[in-house]
Order: structure tokens, then sequence, then C-alpha cells
């Protein structure tokens, strides 16, 4: 769930990197050792969304936003595996992300589609397209999830062209997309804002923080009008990593985050609301540790 009217996104996304001040991390090297160093137990497997109960809909849906529509919302998972931009290694496990997230977003009842493998402009296109698309008129919110290389502020087409994650945001404002207006829209991005991988720190004894393999760095309901809205609003954005760090990605079971995001949204959903439920998705991940002796990926968070 979401409270209405809240806006809860990074702003420091919204900065422009340039293409020439890139830092690309090479992955390939990493590749074959990696495939033999997976994190025991991991793996997708089958799972199966807990519902709302009637008591606890009852109980909220005046302080939430309306979700009455079937299906709920339109939702769009654009996933580059494949690339053939210079430097910039293949992504092997997206496709076990994009497989688990169709389910999960399938059970919330949301109709998903994917895209695969898009160069910088037919992503851009395919975006702009999503995001104008008449159906959002008769749903009730939007899900976007990104799932490739990328740096700080933007991620890549299989192309090695940069998309801004500031132009993306654009398509659906208020402004842009008048049919989202007062609707959630939420956004999940696994890619990596950086090259730096966190090392970790010893633990101390005291009570637990909420806190954020390979990665993927480099490489219509009548409208009544009552005022103006800001031009973004109701946004919502899920980051895998920290600016300026890299995105951790098993390459047989998929990315951490997408993991642990599945994991958090099968379990939670039917009573947590979507902010709070991505801090849960936080303490998941702060628990894990690499495994790729050799590789500046061992023992990192």
């Amino acid at each position: 769930r979401e409270r209405e009217g809240e806006r809860v996104t990074e702003e420091e996304a919204l900065c422009k990197p340039t293409q020439e001040s890139e830092c690309v991390t090479p992955a390939k090297k990493f590749c074959s050792l990696w495939r033999m160093c997976l994190d025991a137990g991991d793996g997708s497997g089958t799972f199966s969304v807990r519902p709302t109960t009637a008591q606890f809909y009852h109980e909220h849906h005046k302080q939430s936003y309306r979700m009455a529509s079937r299906p709920r919302g339109a939702a769009l998972i654009v996933s580059n595996e494949v690339f053939v931009g210079e430097g910039l290694g293949h992504r092997p496990g997206g496709a076990a992300d994009t497989g688990v997230l169709r389910a999960l977003l399938s059970q919330l009842g949301y109709r998903v589609t994917s895209v695969c493998n898009s160069p910088a402009q037919e992503l851009e296109t395919r975006l702009r397209d999503f995001a104008l698309s008449a159906d959002h008129r008769r749903t009730d919110s939007c899900v976007v999830v990104l799932l490739s290389h990328g740096v700080e502020g933007a991620i890549y087409g299989v192309d090695g062209k940069l998309v801004q994650i500031h132009d993306i945001f654009q398509l659906f404002d208020n402004a842009n997309c008048p049919n989202l207006q007062n609707k959630p829209k939420m956004f999940f991005i696994q890619a990596c804002r950086g090259d730096r991988t966190d090392r970790g720190v010893d633990r101390l004894d005291g009570a637990d923080a909420p806190g954020c393999e390979e990665c993927d760095a480099g490489k219509e309901r009548e409208r009544t009008r009552r005022g103006k809205l800001p031009t973004q609003s109701d946004i919502i954005c899920g980051y895998a990593c920290l600016r300026g760090t890299a995105a951790l990605r098993n390459t047989r079971q998929g990315s951490w985050y997408i993991q642990a995001l599945v994991k958090v949204f099968t379990e939670r959903a039917h009573n947590t609301h979507v902010a709070d439920m991505l801090v849960q998705v936080n303490a998941v991940i702060r628990d894990r540790e690499g495994f790729a002796p050799g590789t500046d990926f061992h023992r990192c968070k």
C-alpha cells in the first residue's frame, strides 16, 4: 500500500552524468569463476502472495490509494542481458529476475509486459509508449522495473548508450502522463550507480538498524479539477544500491535486490506500506555476503 499524496524517491537520482564521465568495471573476467560460486540456498522456487483480509481492507482503505480496478494496473519490466556496447559484459541471471518478477506482479493483480535487450533509443520509445497507454485511464496504479547495467543517474541500453533516470521519471509525471495523476507509480531499479563495492564493517553488539556476485556497473475515471498538482507526485522508487556503489547479481539465481524484493512483497504486501517493505528489503540484503573467492566481490555487502 501507499499513503495517498506521497512522493518517496531519491532526488539525487535526478542528476545527469555524461557518458564520458562513466566509470566502467569489466565484468566478463569474473563470469566463469562466479558461476562456480553460487550462494547456497538461492533460488526462486515457487511462491504465493498472501491476500489482504476483508477486515484489514475495511480498516485501512480510506487512508490508502484506490486499488479496485481489475487489473490493478499495468506493469512493464525492462531487462537488458546481452550487450553489444564496448566494455559492457552480459548480465547472466537477468532472465531469472524477469521470471520471478512476472510471477510476483501477476499475483499482485498487474497485467505484465516485459521487453528484453533494447538499445537506448528503443528503450526510451518503449517507456514512452507505455506511459502514454490509454489503459492507465482505467487502472489504479503502475509499476516499472528496470534491469540493466548502469551508472549514477542513468541505465545502459544494450548498445552502450545511456538513458537518464530523470527522463524516465519525466515520462510518467503529472504533465506528461495525465492518466496516472493521483495514482501510485512504482519504480524498481536493478542497476549499478557506480563501481565501488561495499566491503562492510564488523558488526558491534546492539539493536539492528534499518539499512542498503557479479555487479551491474558499466557494463478513465471522471476527473474533478482540484487545483494544481506538483509536476512529480505519487512516485516511489526503490534502488538496488546506494549512489556510487555496485549492485550485485548471482549469475544463475538473479540479483540480490530482486530476490529480496520478491521475498518481502510475497510475505508482506497484504498488510504493509510499500515504503516499509523497501526498508525490509534492505534488511534482507544487509545480512548477505558475496561468495566469490579471488574477486572483488568476495564477502562484499
